[in-house]
């Protein structure tokens, strides 16, 4: 029962506070993702998740909260399109993208093969969503076809996730006057799911990592 113990403290201490607070930080998360490469560290989709379950207590608006997520989501993407566009170049050579080239070079691939369709498709993915709007600005994509995916990728994310995390939470409450152990056990699941999607993101990134590293880096590793 540790990780639902962890998982129930986590979220107790996120309702106590203040509805604004709930709002700005899910914001700040959301815009950050794409604008600040945030989603590098924190996944979107964990705080939109969580902003559900406080939402499902009643301390903030679902409605409110799935439009916030939505225009976070849009103009942060678009704050990462414009850094991409004249900043790209210069983005890359940070260590951090640098480590990363090799999945950078194949979703630059789709996104010339594929053009808005990835760049919707790419909303649901972390690594990707963290990119996209980026790479997009890289690639001279106009700024209205880019802006027209990424708003209907936008609000297809934010309200699921928002509403995934509302619903869930409903449930959790339906069963809580049958045993507290089930309610902290879904409550631990939240958390859980969202952990393991990291930990397979990151073991995805090492593998690509791994198979695009360099022939001399190989070469010395074999000595």
């Amino acid at each position: 029962m540790l990780v639902a113990s962890i998982a129930s403290f986590f979220i107790n201490e996120l309702q106590r506070l203040a509805p604004v607070w709930v709002y700005g930080l899910v914001v700040l998360l959301v815009f950050g993702e794409a604008a600040l490469f945030f989603g590098f560290v924190i996944p979107g989709e964990t705080a939109v998740l969580i902003g559900g379950v406080i939402a499902s207590q009643g301390r903030v608006n679902i409605g409110v909260l799935c439009v916030l997520v939505v225009i976070a989501a849009v103009v942060g993407d678009t704050v990462g399109f414009e850094v991409g566009k004249h900043y790209g170049a210069r983005l890359l050579e940070l260590r951090i993208f640098r480590a990363r080239r090799g999945a950078l070079d194949q979703a630059l691939e789709g996104l010339k093969r594929r053009g808005p369709t990835y760049v919707f498709v790419g909303r649901f993915t972390a690594f990707l969503r963290a990119v996209m709007p980026g790479l997009a600005g890289m690639s001279k994509m106009r700024y209205r076809r880019f802006f027209l995916a990424n708003a209907a990728g936008g609000l297809v994310w934010g309200v699921a996730y928002a509403l995934l995390g509302y619903y869930g939470a409903h449930v959790i409450l339906k069963v809580e006057k049958y045993s507290n152990d089930a309610t902290y056990a879904l409550l631990a699941l939240i958390v859980i799911v969202v952990v393991v999607l990291h930990v397979r993101r990151k073991r995805n990134e090492a593998r690509l990592e791994a198979t695009t590293e360099p022939p001399e880096a190989l070469a010395k590793r074999e000595e």
